[in-house]
């Protein structure tokens, strides 16, 4: 039937198999001769350059420059065309909006922070969405119309049900059961939305320490503690959207918190989040406590211990101490879920580094049967960000780069 996408097996299926087996070669390796695209897809010569001259004519693919260093003319390198489409991200937090636009080969063009403190009730929440995401794409010297999918993360998540976003009280403005709606008919492109951390784990997933890892936990502790869980190469949202917010989980060491909703914490939240080490420190007889936020002074109070082994030091065991509440909450994680893999992120994680990291992993080990390996996280620029850019990448490249169309 005319306009379909055809049939399993058939040729134009295969074409297009072809195709995206192409372009996600030169999306991984960058500019690639028609002899390499051959020899890496098992096409002939003459099937690949019919490939080649078919992407280039849809506007997917340009002639660059020629190979060098060898003897005779050079041969016609090819690359993704990376005007084919742009996606953006927004990562939201009641401080601030960034947003960035990327082009299809997964480049940042254009990057806006809109700056909410205080806005919640002098500027609409779609207004700040909007203004934030005109601003990146100004700066990509694009228009609205240009970005085909927008990915928003936020912290906690909306509920698949509701529409409602949930364990975010925190976020002014965002709590509107017609908001959704709202912001799609103010916006020309699809949307979609999600949790922060988990855009965070799809930025170690794609391009940094979980990459070729199916079951891992990412452990986020800035603004918030949470965890993303991905299973079998899947996030792992839940019914409500709720599986990771771990900062509710009650642990030992810690209160029992009664009715989280409205206190907006939980145990592992009071006992190892960002905003519990100022007051660590002072116990443990640090004198000098930086200013700040408290995740910018838990991320320097960290840093501090990492730079010392001296158990004398106040700032090392402030970072001993961190590690065992950190490994305590992590032990329910990894007995329940086993996972290959734990991802230490955000800044009062990552500003730990090596030292914190195999601190966690010696008392995880003696705290949780199933024994996985920790690493700090690769993707320390803007994570969410990022993730939420690879995420709208995934979709729009999977539209863009389909031929069988």
């Amino acid at each position: 039937m005319a306009g379909t996408a055809g049939t399993p097996g058939t040729p134009r299926v295969l074409r297009a198999m072809n195709d995206r087996a192409a372009l996600d070669l030169l999306l991984e390796h960058g500019p690639l001769s028609r002899t390499r695209i051959g020899k890496l897809t098992g096409l002939s010569k003459p099937t690949a350059s019919q490939l080649l001259a078919r992407l280039e004519a849809a506007g997917l693919v340009l002639a660059g420059g020629t190979t060098e260093g060898r003897p005779g003319p050079g041969a016609q390198l090819y690359e993704v065309n990376p005007a084919a489409a742009y996606a953006a991200g927004l990562d939201v937090t009641p401080d601030r909006v960034l947003a960035a636009v990327a082009d299809v080969t997964g480049r940042t063009v254009g990057r806006y922070e809109l700056p909410t403190p205080g806005r919640r009730a002098a500027t609409p929440v779609v207004q700040q969405v909007t203004d934030a995401l005109d601003g990146a794409v100004k700066a990509a010297g694009l228009a609205r119309d240009d970005v085909r999918r927008l990915v928003i993360g936020t912290p906690g998540a909306f509920d698949p049900g509701t529409g409602r976003l949930r364990y975010a009280a925190h976020l002014p403005g965002w709590h509107s059961p017609t908001l959704l709606d709202e912001l799609a008919a103010a916006l020309p492109m699809p949307v979609e939305y999600e949790n922060d951390v988990n855009l965070a784990a799809v930025a170690e997933q794609r391009l940094g320490a979980a990459r070729g890892h199916e079951d891992f936990i990412l452990l986020w502790n800035q603004e918030g503690l949470g965890a993303a869980l991905v299973l079998g190469g899947r996030l792992h949202r839940g019914w409500t959207g709720g599986a990771g917010e771990v900062g509710f989980l009650p642990v030992p060491g810690a209160p029992l918190v009664r009715k989280v909703s409205r206190t907006g914490s939980g145990g592992f939240q009071e006992l190892a989040g960002s905003q519990a080490l100022a007051g660590l420190a002072r116990e443990l007889g640090v004198t000098a406590v930086p200013s700040g936020s408290y995740y910018e002074v838990a991320a320097a109070l960290v840093a501090r211990g990492a730079r010392t082994d001296d158990d004398n030091d106040p700032h090392h065991r402030l970072l001993r101490t961190y590690a065992t509440r950190l490994a305590t909450g992590l032990a329910s994680l990894v007995s329940v879920l086993d996972p290959e893999l734990v991802v230490l992120s955000g800044t009062s994680l990552a500003a730990g580094g090596e030292a914190l990291r195999a601190l966690v992993q010696d008392e995880l080990e003696e705290l949780a049967a199933s024994r996985p390996r920790l690493v700090v996280g690769d993707v320390t620029e803007h994570p969410v960000l990022r993730g939420a850019l690879e995420s709208a990448l995934a979709t729009t490249r999977d539209e863009v780069f389909d031929t069988s169309r």
